[in-house]
C-alpha cells in the first residue's frame, strides 16, 4: 500500500518507519523543514532504541521517504495516518489545532477516495470532525477511522511490530478492509469497533494504567508508615492474574507525553458532560503527592534543604528515552529549588532548559562528577546505566551519605555496605 504519515514525532516517525518495515511504500510528512532535512540526512530528531536502524534500512530500500510537500504526499495515497501533536490546553481540554490543520491540508490535495486514520490521541468525536473537514475542503468521499496508538517510549518499535492488539474504529466496511490490509502482516488481535468507542478506548487505557501506578504509590506511603516493603506487596498482589504485575512499580509516578495529558483530557470530558470521575481525579492528585512525599522525606533526612547540594541522576520521564515532558525529575528540581537546594544534574541523553525548572541547572556528562561534593544523590530515572553504578566510588566522591533511590533500583543491604543511608520508596 501507499501510505502517508503526517507528523514525524514519536508516534509518526515510529509508525511510518514500521509500516515501511512491513513492506508498504511510506512517505513521512512534516511541516518542519528542519526536521525533514535531518531525517533526509539520516539524523534522528528523537532518541528511541532501534528506530535509527529501521529508518535507515527502509530509506535505503526505497520504501521510506520524507517531505514537507503535501502536493506530492497526499494524491495517490491509499491511507493517510495523522500523527500530529494533541497537547493539553490550559483547562485540560485537547488542543486540536494541528489535527484541524492536517485535515485542511489533506482536503486541499486529496483527489480520490482515501482512508484517513487518526493515530493521534484525540477526543471522542474527532474522527467525525476530521471527516467533515476533509470532505468540505475537497468534495471527495473519504472515510476517517480511529486507529489509536499504544506505543511505550523506549519500546516503541517493538510495540508497533509486535503489539498486544490493534484497535480500528470504523463506520465504513471498505475503510475497515483497507486498515486490516495495512496491518495484514502484524500478528495480533485486530479489534474492530465504532469510532467513538475506539477513541474512548485510548483514554480509558491510559487512565487505567495511570490509576494503577498511582495506587501502588499510595500503598508505598502506607508501607513506609507501617514498616512494610512495597516491592513485596506489589509482588504479592501482582501474582494475581486479575491484577497483573505490570505498572506496579512504586516510585515518582507517571509522566511523559501521554498519561498526563490523556488523564487531563478524560477529566475534562467528565466535567464537560457532568459525569463524575472520582477514581481518575484521585489518580491525578496522587501522582503529584508521590513526588512531594519524596521531597519531604529527603528534607527530613537532611534536616533542611536550604543550601544543600543535591546531585540528581536522570531527567527523562523514564529510561531509554530523551523525553522530559511531564517528567517527575523536573518536578523534583522545581520542588527542591523552592526549598533552597542547589541542584546539579546528569542524564545519558536528556537535557533540561532553564525555563522548565525556574532557572539554570548545571549539567554534567558523568554521574560521578555530578555527585562530587554533594550532600545527597537522588536517582530519579531508571536508566540501566544507573543500576550498575559503582556505589563505593560514588560514596568516596560525595560530602554526605544519603542515596535517594526514587526508582527502587538498588538492594538496601548492598547500598548500606558502602556506607550509604538508603532512602527508597515504599520502605522504611
Amino acid at each position: 500500500m501507499r501510505i502517508t504519515v503526517i507528523g514525524t514525532g514519536y508516534v509518526g516517525l515510529v509508525s511510518g518507519a514500521c509500516l515501511a518495515e512491513l513492506g508498504h511504500q511510506v512517505t513521512g510528512l512534516d511541516v518542519s523543514q528542519e526536521k525533514i532535512d535531518l531525517l533526509n540526512q539520516g539524523v534522528m530528531p528523537i532518541y528511541e532504541p532501534g528506530l535509527e536502524e529501521v529508518v535507515r534500512r527502509n530509506v535505503q530500500a526505497g520504501r521510506l521517504a520524507f517531505t514537507t510537500d503535501y502536493a506530492t504526499a497526499v494524491p495517490g495515497a491509499e491511507m493517510i495516518s495523522i500523527a500530529v501533536g494533541t497537547p493539553s490546553a490550559d483547562d485540560g481540554s485537547v488542543d486540536l489545532q494541528y489535527i484541524d490543520a492536517a485535515a485542511d491540508m489533506i482536503g486541499r490535495y486529496v483527489t480520490e477516495y482515501v482512508v484517513v486514520a487518526d493515530k493521534s490521541t484525540v477526543p471522542v468525536g474527532t474522527a467525525e470532525r476530521v471527516e467533515g473537514l476533509v470532505r468540505a475542503a475537497s468534495g471527495v468521499q473519504v472515510d476517517v477511522v480511529s486507529n489509536p496508538e499504544f506505543l511505550r517510549e523506549g519500546h516503541a518499535v517493538f510495540d508497533f511490530l509486535k503489539p498486544a492488539r490493534i484497535v480500528i474504529g470504523s463506520a465504513a466496511a471498505r475503510a475497515t478492509e483497507r486498515m486490516l490490509r495495512a496491518y495484514d502482516f502484524v500478528d495480533c488481535p485486530k479489534i474492530v469497533m465504532d469510532r467513538r468507542s475506539a477513541e474512548l478506548t485510548k483514554y480509558a487505557a491510559n487512565a487505567f494504567l495511570a490509576t494503577k501506578i498511582s495506587f501502588i504509590n499510595e500503598m508505598a506511603g502506607l508501607a513506609e508508615a507501617v514498616g512494610a516493603d512495597v516491592e513485596n506487596v506489589a509482588r504479592g498482589i501482582g501474582s494475581d492474574p486479575r491484577i497483573g504485575k505490570e505498572f506496579l512499580r512504586a516510585g515518582l509516578g507517571w509522566g511523559g507525553s501521554c498519561f498526563p495529558k490523556d488523564v487531563r483530557a478524560i477529566r475534562f470530558l467528565g466535567n464537560q458532560l457532568g459525569v463524575p470521575l472520582p477514581i481518575v481525579n484521585a489518580a491525578f492528585d496522587m501522582n503529584r503527592q508521590a513526588r512531594l512525599r519524596l521531597v519531604d522525606r529527603l528534607e527530613c533526612a537532611l534536616g533542611t534543604l536550604q543550601g544543600k547540594k543535591i546531585a540528581l541522576l536522570g531527567l527523562a520521564f523514564k529510561g531509554n528515552t530523551d523525553d522530559t515532558r511531564e517528567s517527575a525529575a523536573l518536578d523534583l528540581i522545581r520542588f527542591l529549588r523552592e526549598r533552597g537546594a542547589l541542584i546539579r544534574v546528569h542524564d545519558p541523553v536528556a537535557k533540561v532548559h532553564a525555563h522548565e525548572v525556574g532557572g539554570e541547572v548545571p549539567h554534567y556528562e558523568d554521574p560521578y562528577e555530578t555527585a562530587r561534593g554533594a550532600d545527597a544523590v537522588v536517582v530519579a530515572t531508571e536508566w540501566e546505566q544507573f543500576r550498575t553504578l559503582d556505589l563505593k566510588k560514588l560514596k568516596e566522591l560525595v560530602a554526605g551519605d544519603l542515596l535517594v533511590d526514587a526508582r527502587n533500583l538498588y538492594d538496601t543491604n548492598r547500598v548500606q555496605e558502602h556506607g550509604w543511608r538508603h532512602l527508597s520508596v515504599g520502605r522504611q
